[in-house]
C-alpha cells in the first residue's frame, strides 16, 4: 500500500476550507506522492503481496495461502461482500441493492492480485515503507485520563490501494471460536430521543418505526470482565464481515475481546429521513441515543442477561469505538467529536462529510454546511481532541466530479478531512482506494482487518 502526502491550499473565505482534486489524490489537499510498500507480518490482507507503483496490485499478488473467502461485505446500497480463492485471490463483488446502506453506490469491481497491506498493528512496516504523515508529538492523544499508553505512529499517515483488491483472509470463516450473536428490536414509541415524529422529517417519514440491533460477544469474553466495545452504524450491512474479522483477530490475540453492537438506522436516507436525522445531524443527539437508550437496552435484553448476567461494557473512552460507512461514517466521527470523553476510536468508510444535514434543522444555525464543516473549519480551528480516526474513500466515490460549490463531493471531503487531521497532529490513517466507488465492498474487504488492528492499537490485549 502506497503512502502519499497531501498538500494544502486555502479556500472558502468564510469557512477556512482547503482545496483538493477529486480526480487526482496527488493534487490539492489530500494529494499523493508515490511510493511502495510490501505487506508486513501479522494481519496482512495479502501475505507477501507487494504493491506495484502507485499502489496497483502486482501481478499475482498473493492472497492468503490456500485461498481466502470473504463474506457479507459492505457494498453501497444493500451491497454484498467480496469473495476470492487461491493464491492471487480472484475476487468478485456483489451488486448494490436497496436497504442495507441507502446512500447508494454498489460495490466496485474486484480483480486478480492486489497490493500487500501493511499491518498497522505491527512494530515494523513492509519493505520500502516510509513514515510520512505521522505524528510529530502526542498532543492529540492525551490518554493520561484513561490509563492507555500512546502506541506511537506505526500505521499512521496516507495510503493508496487498488484499483484491484485482494480479500483479506481474516474475513474468512475459520476454525476458531465464534462469538455469540444476539438480536432484538427497539421501537420508536419507547424512545425519548428518536420518536419518529420530528418536524424536520418529511411528512411521509413522520411515523413510528422499529430498528434492529445485533450484539456480538466474543467466545473469549468472561462474564463480569470489563469489555471494550464498538458501535456500528447501519449494523446489518456490516455484521458478517466484522464478526468474522473479530473472531479471527481475537483468536489470534491481535485484538482485545471486543463486543460489537450493530445498530440499524430508523429508515430512509438523506435529508428529511430518519437515517439522515440520526447520522447527518451535527450534534450530540445520536451519541446520547446510543448512551442512554441503546447500551441500556443491550444490558437489559433477556437473552443477553441469561448468557452474561454481569456483562460490563467499559466506560473508558479508549475502549469505545464507533464504525460506519457513508452517513454512518459521519455519525461515527460526530460521536467522537462531540463526546471524546465517550468515544475515541473512529472508523469511517466513504464518510459523508458533506452538506446533508436537514435544511430546517436547528443545528443549521451553528453548522450551516452540515458535516462539510469538519474540513471547512472545525478540525482546523479547534484544539486537537484525543481521537484516533480512520478515513477512507474511493476514487469514484459519490459526487467525485461535482464542483466544490455543491458541498457534496465525497472525495474532496474525505481528502480534506484527512489533511486537516494530519495538520493538527492527530493519530489518523487515510486510505484512498483507486477505482473504488462509494462504500466499495472490494476495497473494504481488503482493508477491514488492518483497519481494526490500527484503530485498536495501544489497547491492552488479554
Amino acid at each position: 500500500m502506497t503512502r502519499f502526502s497531501p498538500c494544502r491550499t486555502l479556500l472558502l473565505s468564510v469557512l477556512l476550507a482547503a482545496c483538493g482534486s477529486p480526480e487526482d489524490p496527488g493534487a490539492g489537499k489530500g494529494g499523493a506522492a508515490t511510493g511502495t510498500a510490501s505487506g508486513g507480518a501479522g494481519g496482512n490482507a495479502a501475505t507477501g503481496g507487494n504493491a506495484g507503483t502507485g499502489g496497483n496490485g502486482a501481478a499475482g499478488g498473493g492472497a492468503g495461502a490456500g485461498g481466502n473467502t470473504a463474506t457479507g461485505g459492505n457494498a453501497g446500497s444493500g451491497g454484498t461482500g467480496t469473495g476470492g480463492t487461491g493464491t492471487g485471490g480472484s475476487t468478485t463483488t456483489g451488486s448494490g441493492g436497496s436497504g442495507a446502506n441507502p446512500d447508494a453506490g454498489g460495490s466496485g469491481a474486484g480483480g486478480n492480485g492486489g497490493a500487500g497491506v501493511v499491518d498497522a498493528s505491527s512494530d515494523r512496516g513492509g519493505a520500502g515503507d516510509t513514515v510520512e504523515g505521522g505524528r510529530a508529538d502526542a498532543v492529540a492523544d492525551a490518554r493520561s485520563d484513561s490509563g492507555v499508553q500512546d502506541p506511537g505512529t506505526d500505521g499512521d499517515g496516507d495510503f493508496i490501494n487498488g484499483p484491484t483488491f485482494t480479500p483479506s483472509p481474516d474475513l474468512a470463516v475459520k476454525s476458531v471460536p465464534h462469538g455469540k450473536i444476539f438480536n432484538f428490536t427497539m421501537n420508536s414509541v419507547d424512545s425519548i430521543i428518536y420518536t419518529g415524529l420530528d418536524t424536520t422529517l418529511l411528512p411521509a417519514n413522520q411515523h413510528a418505526y422499529t430498528r434492529s440491533v445485533s450484539v456480538y460477544v466474543p467466545m473469549q469474553y468472561v462474564d463480569g470482565a470489563e469489555a471494550p466495545f464498538m458501535v456500528v452504524q447501519d449494523g446489518p450491512s456490516h455484521l458478517n464481515n466484522l464478526k468474522n474479522a473479530l473472531d479471527n483477530l481475537i483468536a489470534d490475540k491481535r485484538l482485545p475481546h471486543i463486543v460489537g453492537i450493530f445498530v440499524n438506522h430508523g429508515g430512509g436516507d438523506s435529508k428529511g429521513s430518519e437515517r439522515g436525522l440520526e447520522y447527518d445531524t451535527m450534534s450530540d443527539r445520536y451519541s446520547r441515543f446510543i448512551e442512554t437508550e441503546v447500551l441500556p437496552a443491550v444490558k437489559a435484553n433477556a437473552a443477553i442477561k441469561a448468557a452474561y448476567p454481569n456483562l460490563l461494557l467499559t466506560s473508558n473512552p479508549e475502549g469505545r469505538a464507533t464504525y460506519g460507512c457513508s452517513s454512518g461514517g459521519a455519525a461515527a466521527l460526530t460521536m467522537g467529536w462531540f463526546h471524546p470523553e465517550l468515544y475515541r476510536r473512529i472508523i469511517t468508510y466513504s464518510g459523508t462529510f458533506v452538506d446533508q444535514q436537514d435544511d430546517d434543522d436547528p443545528n443549521e444555525v451553528m453548522y450551516p454546511l452540515g458535516a462539510w464543516e469538519y474540513h471547512a473549519r472545525l478540525i482546523e480551528n479547534s484544539d486537537p481532541k484525543p481521537l484516533r480516526i480512520f478515513v477512507q474513500c474511493g476514487e469514484n466515490d459519490n459526487g467525485s466530479t461535482d464542483p466544490e460549490s455543491t458541498h457534496h463531493n465525497w472525495v474532496m471531503a474525505n481528502q480534506r478531512t484527512a489533511a486537516d487531521l494530519k495538520a493538527k497532529n492527530y493519530h489518523y490513517r487515510f486510505v484512498f482506494s483507486k477505482g473504488a466507488s462509494h462504500c466499495d465492498g472490494a476495497a473494504a474487504g481488503e482493508t477491514i482487518p488492518t483497519t481494526l488492528l490500527w484503530a485498536w492499537r495501544g489497547y491492552p490485549i488479554p
